[in-house]
Protein backbone atom coordinates (compact mmCIF):
# COMPACT_ATOMS: atom_id res chain seq x y z
CA UNK A 1 0.00 0.00 0.00
CA UNK A 2 1.66 3.30 -0.96
CA UNK A 3 1.11 5.87 2.28
CA UNK A 4 1.00 10.12 1.45
CA UNK A 5 3.30 11.61 3.26
CA UNK A 6 1.20 12.77 6.37
CA UNK A 7 -0.32 9.71 6.10
CA UNK A 8 3.56 7.86 6.04
CA UNK A 9 4.38 9.94 9.64
CA UNK A 10 0.77 9.70 11.10
CA UNK A 11 1.36 5.49 10.33
CA UNK A 12 4.69 5.79 11.81
CA UNK A 13 3.62 7.25 15.23
CA UNK A 14 0.23 4.65 15.50
CA UNK A 15 2.90 2.14 15.25
CA UNK A 16 5.13 3.57 17.90
CA UNK A 17 2.35 4.30 20.16
CA UNK A 18 0.63 0.97 19.79
CA UNK A 19 3.99 -0.54 20.74
CA UNK A 20 5.02 0.91 23.36
CA UNK A 21 1.59 0.83 25.60
CA UNK A 22 2.00 -2.66 26.64
CA UNK A 23 -1.32 -4.11 25.19
CA UNK A 24 -2.97 -1.04 26.35
CA UNK A 25 -3.41 -0.30 22.45
CA UNK A 26 -4.38 -3.06 20.10
CA UNK A 27 -4.16 -1.23 16.58
CA UNK A 28 -4.17 1.78 14.51
CA UNK A 29 -5.52 2.74 11.28
CA UNK A 30 -5.16 6.00 9.26
CA UNK A 31 -7.88 7.59 7.21
CA UNK A 32 -8.88 11.07 6.08
CA UNK A 33 -5.79 12.20 7.53
CA UNK A 34 -6.31 11.16 10.74
CA UNK A 35 -5.06 8.48 13.26
CA UNK A 36 -7.05 6.33 14.38
CA UNK A 37 -6.37 4.03 17.53
CA UNK A 38 -8.39 1.24 19.16
CA UNK A 39 -8.13 -0.05 22.94
CA UNK A 40 -9.11 -2.65 25.35
CA UNK A 41 -12.38 -1.26 27.64
CA UNK A 42 -10.75 -2.71 30.70
CA UNK A 43 -7.10 -0.33 30.28
CA UNK A 44 -8.96 2.51 28.78
CA UNK A 45 -7.57 4.72 31.75
CA UNK A 46 -4.13 3.51 32.27
CA UNK A 47 -4.01 3.72 28.36
CA UNK A 48 -5.55 7.46 28.51
CA UNK A 49 -2.68 8.10 30.95
CA UNK A 50 0.17 6.74 28.91
CA UNK A 51 -0.86 8.63 25.82
CA UNK A 52 -1.15 11.41 28.27
CA UNK A 53 2.42 11.22 29.98
CA UNK A 54 4.63 9.15 27.22
CA UNK A 55 2.35 10.21 24.01
CA UNK A 56 2.25 14.36 25.24
CA UNK A 57 -1.25 13.53 24.54
CA UNK A 58 -2.57 16.33 27.23
CA UNK A 59 -5.75 17.72 26.18
CA UNK A 60 -9.19 15.76 25.79
CA UNK A 61 -11.28 17.64 23.34
CA UNK A 62 -14.40 15.25 23.39
CA UNK A 63 -15.28 12.06 23.86
CA UNK A 64 -18.56 10.68 22.53
CA UNK A 65 -20.69 7.45 21.48
CA UNK A 66 -21.73 5.79 18.91
CA UNK A 67 -24.38 3.28 18.20
CA UNK A 68 -24.13 -0.40 16.07
CA UNK A 69 -26.71 -1.81 17.27
CA UNK A 70 -26.23 -5.42 15.10
CA UNK A 71 -23.19 -5.43 17.36
CA UNK A 72 -22.92 -7.73 19.84
CA UNK A 73 -20.68 -4.67 21.74
CA UNK A 74 -22.95 -2.17 20.36
CA UNK A 75 -21.35 0.77 21.44
CA UNK A 76 -18.15 2.63 20.68
CA UNK A 77 -17.04 4.91 23.08
CA UNK A 78 -14.97 7.33 20.94
CA UNK A 79 -12.24 9.53 22.82
CA UNK A 80 -10.10 12.62 20.81
CA UNK A 81 -7.20 13.67 22.37
CA UNK A 82 -4.97 16.68 21.40
CA UNK A 83 -1.14 16.96 21.94
CA UNK A 84 -0.21 20.54 21.63
CA UNK A 85 3.74 19.96 21.85
CA UNK A 86 3.79 17.59 18.33
CA UNK A 87 0.01 19.90 16.83
CA UNK A 88 -1.54 15.94 16.47
CA UNK A 89 -5.07 14.82 17.26
CA UNK A 90 -5.62 11.35 17.56
CA UNK A 91 -8.56 9.01 18.72
CA UNK A 92 -9.12 6.30 20.52
CA UNK A 93 -11.78 3.93 20.20
CA UNK A 94 -13.64 1.20 22.28
CA UNK A 95 -16.24 -1.25 22.20
CA UNK A 96 -18.78 -2.02 24.79
CA UNK A 97 -22.73 -2.88 25.26
CA UNK A 98 -25.34 -2.14 27.54
CA UNK A 99 -24.44 -3.88 30.75
CA UNK A 100 -20.72 -3.40 30.74
CA UNK A 101 -19.64 -0.30 32.44
CA UNK A 102 -16.67 1.55 31.31
CA UNK A 103 -14.15 3.07 33.99
CA UNK A 104 -14.41 6.81 33.99
CA UNK A 105 -11.55 9.05 32.67
CA UNK A 106 -12.14 11.60 34.62
CA UNK A 107 -9.40 10.70 36.84
CA UNK A 108 -7.02 11.18 33.68
CA UNK A 109 -8.47 13.85 32.21
CA UNK A 110 -11.21 15.86 34.69
CA UNK A 111 -12.74 17.50 31.54
CA UNK A 112 -14.12 13.94 30.94
CA UNK A 113 -16.80 14.80 33.41
CA UNK A 114 -19.64 16.67 31.33
CA UNK A 115 -18.85 14.28 28.26
CA UNK A 116 -19.28 11.06 29.88
CA UNK A 117 -22.47 12.61 31.24
CA UNK A 118 -23.58 13.36 27.69
CA UNK A 119 -22.92 9.73 26.21
CA UNK A 120 -25.09 8.03 29.37
CA UNK A 121 -27.47 10.59 29.05
CA UNK A 122 -27.63 10.07 24.82
CA UNK A 123 -26.55 6.39 24.20
CA UNK A 124 -26.76 4.70 27.76
CA UNK A 125 -23.06 3.85 28.11
CA UNK A 126 -22.39 3.56 31.90
CA UNK A 127 -19.20 5.02 33.67
CA UNK A 128 -17.70 3.42 36.76
CA UNK A 129 -16.45 5.83 39.12
CA UNK A 130 -18.31 9.18 37.69
CA UNK A 131 -18.40 11.09 40.26
CA UNK A 132 -21.75 12.49 39.20
CA UNK A 133 -23.28 10.43 36.78
CA UNK A 134 -26.62 11.51 35.83
CA UNK A 135 -28.56 12.84 32.89
CA UNK A 136 -27.23 16.34 31.49
CA UNK A 137 -29.19 17.04 27.82
CA UNK A 138 -32.69 15.72 28.93
CA UNK A 139 -35.00 15.81 31.88
CA UNK A 140 -34.85 13.91 34.91
CA UNK A 141 -37.48 11.85 34.10
CA UNK A 142 -36.85 11.32 30.53
CA UNK A 143 -37.59 7.81 29.27
CA UNK A 144 -34.69 6.06 27.14
CA UNK A 145 -31.85 7.68 25.07
CA UNK A 146 -32.50 9.54 22.17
CA UNK A 147 -29.02 9.09 19.96
CA UNK A 148 -29.68 4.97 20.14
CA UNK A 149 -30.66 3.76 16.84
CA UNK A 150 -33.85 2.04 18.12
CA UNK A 151 -35.14 5.12 19.40
CA UNK A 152 -38.55 6.24 18.07
CA UNK A 153 -38.52 9.36 16.49
CA UNK A 154 -41.49 10.38 17.90
CA UNK A 155 -40.26 9.85 22.05
CA UNK A 156 -42.02 8.11 24.50
CA UNK A 157 -43.60 11.30 25.63
CA UNK A 158 -45.11 14.83 24.41
CA UNK A 159 -45.05 17.83 26.84
CA UNK A 160 -47.45 20.47 27.15
CA UNK A 161 -48.61 23.04 28.99
CA UNK A 162 -52.17 22.53 30.59
CA UNK A 163 -54.48 25.44 31.51
CA UNK A 164 -56.32 23.68 34.46
CA UNK A 165 -53.52 22.48 36.32
CA UNK A 166 -51.60 25.70 35.57
CA UNK A 167 -48.27 23.56 34.72
CA UNK A 168 -46.34 21.60 32.26
CA UNK A 169 -47.18 18.14 32.14
CA UNK A 170 -45.81 15.23 30.24
CA UNK A 171 -47.79 12.40 28.38
CA UNK A 172 -47.24 9.57 26.60
CA UNK A 173 -47.33 9.99 23.02
CA UNK A 174 -50.64 9.25 20.86
CA UNK A 175 -51.06 8.93 17.70
CA UNK A 176 -52.97 12.00 16.04
CA UNK A 177 -54.55 12.32 12.35
CA UNK A 178 -52.20 14.33 9.65
CA UNK A 179 -53.35 18.27 10.00
CA UNK A 180 -54.70 20.00 7.28
CA UNK A 181 -51.13 21.97 6.68
CA UNK A 182 -52.69 24.56 4.07
CA UNK A 183 -51.06 27.63 5.53
CA UNK A 184 -48.32 28.83 3.41
CA UNK A 185 -47.10 25.30 1.88
CA UNK A 186 -45.90 24.60 -1.41
CA UNK A 187 -47.53 21.43 -1.91
CA UNK A 188 -51.44 22.35 -0.88
CA UNK A 189 -51.53 25.70 -2.05
CA UNK A 190 -52.56 29.02 -0.37
CA UNK A 191 -56.71 29.20 -0.43
CA UNK A 192 -56.94 32.27 1.62
CA UNK A 193 -57.69 34.61 -1.38
CA UNK A 194 -53.93 35.52 -2.34
CA UNK A 195 -51.77 35.22 -5.38
CA UNK A 196 -50.13 31.12 -4.91
CA UNK A 197 -46.38 30.80 -3.73
CA UNK A 198 -44.18 30.68 -6.79
CA UNK A 199 -43.64 27.12 -8.65
CA UNK A 200 -46.84 26.27 -6.87
CA UNK A 201 -48.73 25.26 -9.40
CA UNK A 202 -51.09 23.06 -7.09
CA UNK A 203 -52.83 26.19 -6.04
CA UNK A 204 -55.70 27.84 -7.33
CA UNK A 205 -55.26 31.51 -8.57
CA UNK A 206 -57.38 34.14 -6.97
CA UNK A 207 -59.50 35.60 -8.91
CA UNK A 208 -59.03 39.36 -9.99
CA UNK A 209 -55.76 38.40 -8.68
CA UNK A 210 -52.80 38.83 -10.94
CA UNK A 211 -50.28 35.33 -10.75
CA UNK A 212 -46.65 35.86 -9.39
CA UNK A 213 -44.69 36.35 -11.73
CA UNK A 214 -41.41 33.25 -12.29
CA UNK A 215 -38.12 35.34 -12.72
Amino acid sequence: MTWPAKDKELAKVGKKLVADSAGGLTGFSVAFGELNLTAQAPRIVETLAYLRDVGSFTQLIDLCGVDYPDRARRFDVVYHLLSMTRNLRIRVKIETDEDTAVRSATPVFPAADWYEREAFDMYGVFFEGHPDLRRILTDYGFHGHPLRKDFPMTGYVEVRYDDELKRVVYEPVKSVEWRNWDFLSPWEGIERGFAPLPGDEKGPEAPNKPRIAKS
